[in-house]
């Protein structure tokens, strides 16, 4: 059976903030969605690039020499290696796009920003 992913039927399952979850798979990418709010942890992905979708909001992905900012609508691939921070300074809803099996700690201990890996909706 054939039938479309609703974004927002899927955001309506969750609340919590910083805690992706898979909504789809193509080959060996994971498009995750996640709720985002306030700062996140410093990081950075040695072996892929990431991709953040704003499906609605507004954040800021913070890096040692720079920021970018993004709206509704719009998308920024961070480059694998790069450190950076995401901050929404009110609640933003966004999709990300990476390699099964990518941690959204990246490089850092495992601690309490670590989400579980591979939960699907």
């Amino acid at each position: 059976m054939y039938e479309a992913i609703s974004l927002e039927q899927k955001f309506s399952l969750f609340s919590e903030r910083f805690q992706p979850k898979v909504v789809a798979r193509m080959n060996d990418y994971e498009f995750k969605i996640a709720r985002a709010e306030g700062d996140f942890i410093w990081h950075s992905h040695p072996d892929t690039d990431e991709t953040f979708l704003i499906i609605d909001g507004e954040m800021r992905i913070d890096f040692r020499d720079g920021s970018v900012s993004l709206k509704a609508g719009e998308m920024f691939v961070v480059p694998r290696g790069v450190e950076h921070k995401p901050f929404a300074a009110s609640e933003c809803r966004i999709m990300l796009i990476e390699p099964v099996g990518t941690v959204n700690t990246g490089d850092q201990p495992r601690g309490e920003r670590t989400a579980p890996n591979g939960v699907e909706l």
